[in-house]
């Protein structure tokens, strides 16, 4: 072969294996494959003075950017499986969540006799109720993934009337209030200084534990005193509409409690609009 023709084959060579060792547009390079989310799951312990209080918290492990942070108030049952699902829903959307241990010591009833007990000190009084909800707002704030100005508040039955007795003492952490089937007028005098937090209650038109004429009283105090409140009612919906648990706990206790699906679903809608406006 003449030194000219080896020079072509040489120079084909090389053009040909630049062609093939080039870049790939960037329409034929493979995407990155998203992270899936790990999500926490697990007890957390706190302390109020002597008082040891045995919580739960759910959150995106995976992500390290801050978020709101939620506290969840228990039924009068105290801290079980079910507002544990509610707290993990709530990792899913995006939020820290923490479950109160407002009893303390991690107590729970498995009965209405017990959960009365238990119960009742802090129906009677508010203040000790809101030291437990401060102590767990606290201890959510330790965790590194929350933002701190961003703090809401879910409670359903006696939690929701817990968190609207803390809202009404005043918070200035607390940004966002929503009761599920609470009590609504818990002995505690709203007042237009301290009664900060922007309101969500969702409620049963077919609750008898919380009547009309506590419904209308509630309005007119939020009312007088220009608080951010949003009633929705649900048509057919009783006491712990909310708890899939709630019918058969009915028949059981012989409790004019049960379950509505349409209800659940749109009162958890309307607190993820309402979580989403308020802690934005």
């Amino acid at each position: 072969m003449s030194i000219k023709r080896m020079s072509i084959a040489l120079l084909s060579a090389v053009v040909l294996l630049a062609a093939c060792s080039r870049p790939k547009p960037a329409e034929e390079t493979a995407s990155p494959q998203p992270v899936e989310p790990s999500y926490a799951q697990e007890a957390v312990s706190y302390s109020l003075d002597t008082t040891t209080l045995n919580g739960y918290v759910a959150y995106n492990q995976t992500d390290s950017a801050k978020r709101p942070g939620i506290i969840v108030v228990p039924e009068w049952w105290g801290v079980t499986d079910y507002v544990k699902t509610r707290a993990n829903e709530l990792a899913k959307l995006g939020y820290v969540a923490l479950v109160a241990d407002v009893y303390g010591n991690g107590k729970t009833a498995d009965n209405p006799t017990d959960a009365g007990a238990l119960a009742t000190p802090f129906y009677q009084n508010p203040v000790l109720a809101k030291a437990r909800i401060d102590a767990a707002i606290a201890k959510l704030k330790t965790y590194s993934q929350v933002d701190t100005t961003k703090i809401g508040a879910i409670g359903y039955c006696f939690g929701g009337g817990v968190l609207l007795n803390t809202a009404r003492l005043g918070n200035a952490d607390l940004d966002a209030v929503v009761s599920f089937h609470g009590t609504l007028m818990g002995g505690v005098p709203a007042k237009k200084e301290t009664l900060t937090a922007r309101i969500l209650v969702c409620h049963g038109n077919a609750d008898p534990l919380v009547p009309a004429k506590e419904v209308d009283a509630f309005k007119k105090e939020m009312d007088a005193v220009g608080a951010t409140y949003t009633f929705k009612a649900y048509d057919s919906a009783q006491h712990a509409f909310t708890n899939p648990g709630a019918t058969e706990l009915g028949k059981k206790f012989n409790m004019p409690i049960s379950y509505n699906a349409a209800a659940d679903s749109a009162s958890w809608d309307e607190m993820k609009k309402f979580l989403a406006d308020a802690l934005k």
